[in-house]
Formats: C-alpha cells, sequence, structure tokens
C-alpha cells in the first residue's frame, strides 16, 4: 500500500475588527471542533471584540478552508495556524480552541511557545479518544459520508435540553456538518488517531484555563482536570449545562471567562499578555543561547558564575536571549547581521568574536560577515571596522586551525 506524504495544510480564517477604542487591540485566535466550522464562534466573537481583533479559522474541507488530499499531523495544523496568523500581520495571539481546536493548541504551546499570551484548552486532552476509534469514524466517513455521523454527533455535541432551547443554533451546526469535504474529516480523524501529548503537556508555560463541559461524553471533565493538574499553573473550570461545544451552547459563559483569562493578573505582575515571559523566559533564553552560542560556551559561561555576576547572567538570559532573541519580528540571521553592526559601532571587540561565531551559526557566510563589517565602516568609523576584521579574521583562522587538527 503506498504511503502518502504528510504535508502542512492550508487553513483559511475570518477576522473581526475591534470594535472599542483601542488604538493596538490583541489577537485572539479562536479554533473549532472536528465537524464545525467559523459559525461555532459567531456569539463568542461579539462579546470579544469589544476590546480585541478576532481571527477564527476553518479546519481542512471545512467552511472556507480547501480541501486536503494528503495526510497531516495535529502539529502540523498548529504549523498552518502560525501560517495564518502570519498572513495577517504575524505576533503573538492568545489562542482557544475547542476539542480539536484545543489539540492545536495544546500543540501551539509546546511547538510556538513565544508566540502564545495564552491558551483556553476547551473540552480537549492531550490524547483525544482511541487510535482505533479514529480510524473506524475515518473508515465510516469515506463509506458514507459525513451525514452518517449526524446523529451520534448530535448526542456528543449538545446538553440534554439544548436542541429544544435553542433548534436554529443546533439545526444549523448538524446542517453545517453534511456540508464538510468527507476526505479532509477522515484526515482530521486520523490525525487524532496519532495525536498525543500526555508525556510533554508538562513543559507548557503558556498561562492556560481548561475548560470542560458539565456534560460532555467525549472529553469528560476529569480529563480537563488532569490536563490542568499537568501544565503548570493552569486553571480548571466546569462549564454548566454545556456539553461538547461550549462555544455554541454557552457563548456568554464562555466569552466571559476568556475574557478574564486575557485581564487576570499573574504571579510577578501584570497581566496573561506578559506572562509567557514571565513565566518561561530562561528557559526559553537558555535554549536559543545554546542554539546560538553552543553548548560549550553556555557551558563555561554558566561554570564561571559566581555570587557576584549570577544575577547579570540570569538577565542576560531571560532578557537579551528569552525576550528578544526569541521574538518572531526577525529571523536569527537578520539578529546577527544587526548584533554584529551594534558590536562594531561600541567597539566591542571581545563579544564581536563570539557572535562572528553565532553568525556562521545562524547561516550567515563569512562573506556576509565581512559586508556587514564593511557596511558599518560608512557609519562607525574605519577604524571600527579595522578592528572587527581583525577579529573577524582570527576567529576564522582558530575555526579552521580547530576544523584540521585531528582528534585522538
Amino acid at each position: 500500500m503506498p504511503v502518502l506524504r504528510s504535508t502542512v495544510p492550508t487553513l483559511i480564517g475570518t477576522v473581526t475588527p475591534v470594535r472599542g477604542p483601542a488604538a493596538a487591540p490583541p489577537l485572539v485566535v479562536l479554533g473549532p471542533s472536528l465537524g464545525t466550522t467559523t459559525s461555532l464562534w459567531n456569539s463568542v466573537v461579539c462579546a470579544l471584540a469589544e476590546t480585541s481583533r478576532v481571527l477564527r479559522f476553518d479546519l481542512p474541507g471545512h467552511g472556507a478552508s480547501p480541501a486536503a488530499s494528503h495526510p497531516f499531523t495535529v502539529a502540523q495544523l498548529a504549523d498552518a495556524v502560525i501560517t495564518l496568523v502570519d498572513s495577517i500581520g504575524g505576533g503573538a495571539f492568545h489562542y482557544a480552541g475547542v476539542s480539536l481546536g484545543g489539540a492545536i493548541g495544546l500543540e501551539l504551546s509546546l511547538r510556538h511557545p513565544e508566540r502564545l499570551l495564552s491558551l483556553a484548552a476547551i473540552c480537549t486532552g492531550p490524547k483525544i479518544g482511541t487510535p482505533d476509534g479514529w480510524r473506524e469514524r475515518a473508515a465510516q466517513i469515506r463509506g458514507s459520508g459525513t451525514p452518517s455521523v449526524v446523529v451520534s454527533s448530535a448526542e456528543r455535541w449538545f446538553a440534554p435540553g439544548f436542541l429544544e432551547r435553542d433548534p436554529a443554533a443546533g439545526s444549523a451546526a448538524l446542517n453545517e456538518l453534511t456540508t464538510l469535504d468527507d476526505e479532509s474529516y477522515a484526515l482530521c480523524c486520523e490525525a487524532l488517531a496519532h495525536y498525543d501529548v500526555t508525556d510533554t503537556v508538562d513543559g507548557i508555560r503558556t498561562p492556560t484555563l481548561c475548560l470542560s463541559g458539565e456534560f460532555d461524553i467525549a472529553t469528560p471533565t476529569q480529563q480537563l482536570v488532569d490536563l490542568a493538574a499537568a501544565i503548570p499553573g493552569a486553571r480548571h473550570q466546569v462549564i454548566a449545562g454545556a456539553a461538547h461545544l461550549p462555544a455554541l451552547e454557552r457563548p456568554t459563559e464562555v466569552a466571559r471567562l476568556l475574557q478574564a483569562l486575557y485581564d487576570s493578573p499573574v504571579p510577578g505582575g501584570g497581566t496573561a499578555v506578559s506572562a509567557r515571559t514571565a513565566a518561561s523566559a530562561y528557559a526559553d533564553g537558555m535554549t536559543v543561547r545554546r542554539a546560538v552560542l553552543g553548548d560549550a560556551h553556555v557551558d563555561r559561561a554558566t561554570a564561571a558564575i559566581t555570587p557576584e555576576t549570577a544575577d547579570f547572567q540570569d538577565f542576560i538570559t531571560r532578557y537579551a536571549w528569552g525576550e528578544i532573541w526569541t521574538r518572531p519580528g526577525l529571523d536569527r540571521r537578520t539578529r546577527s547581521f544587526l548584533t554584529i553592526a551594534a558590536l562594531v559601532t561600541g567597539g566591542h571587540e571581545g563579544e564581536l568574536a563570539m557572535h562572528v561565531r553565532a553568525a556562521l551559526t545562524n547561516g550567515l557566510s563569512r562573506a556576509e560577515i565581512s559586508e556587514a563589517i564593511l557596511h558599518t565602516a560608512i557609519y562607525a568609523g574605519v577604524p571600527a571596522a579595522n578592528a572587527a576584521f581583525a577579529v573577524a579574521r582570527d576567529t576564522f583562522a582558530e575555526l579552521d586551525a580547530a576544523a584540521t587538527t585531528p582528534t585522538t
């Protein structure tokens, strides 16, 4: 049987601009449950748009997103969300997702922690259902289409009495289910069959709220309680009177809880907007610092820490590497160009040697480093550039010597 290649799918979203007076409103991204579309969030968006710009997206073959023909993973769906956000300006954002949308949020927190301001994981988990169950549903959809799961979806999605209380909303959601692309739905099922981040969610440092529905049988409350217990600092809350789609069943309550998450103070001061940095800047900074400067350099610097320099080393790791070098606005190549120019201008030859090596690690060539120094000479002065070329020459020579020295 041929193996199909796995690809990052294309997602299409809908942006609702802020209606309030905010000059630079935060971005809120909302992810749907399997079998639903952006309309799942209609009533929630009305409330959130008072203070935030809101982006909703459709899963592959759902709503406006194109159908998929190749397998994809939940992690790749998370990467697709980043691509979508970047297409409307990028930057950090709040994220809330239901079921599969919540699983995408967990992957975002693990794969792109620097991009998330907060996470609301709604009726989801680090693993949802069983692999066999998802494969069976995929086979059912390929054989009989999405209309074949309307009855079972109604039983999972809605709390007792909801269809009687709000027949228009319930019927609209179930009717949308019948319009979805069958193969894309089946591929979503297979992505969930392979999805399991149980062993890694304890590494999430995004401010997280876990919401469960009182009557949810697909992702029971205990699953959300356990998820909140596994994520440092996460909170859990039950939404009374809801099952698997609280955003549809209890939109006012969901909007209130999300807004409270965005406004809530965090340890160390501030709100969820700054909590990612406060909670994990040192860990993120150390990761980037090692990636750019190398383990050997960082190990030497760490071993040389004294009580007098400990605070400074912590400061450098958190602020330089954890907050600036992790920002999404510039790639590491560009940051290396800027760093070299700044160090040449300031005459900081000792630091320059370190960052010449770092620039090579970040993908600059020796010729590009020389061009950066030559360009800086025009604006920082020839003596500064002359000293910088000497540093670069010596650094290149050391690297060449190390590369040709036989090891034993």
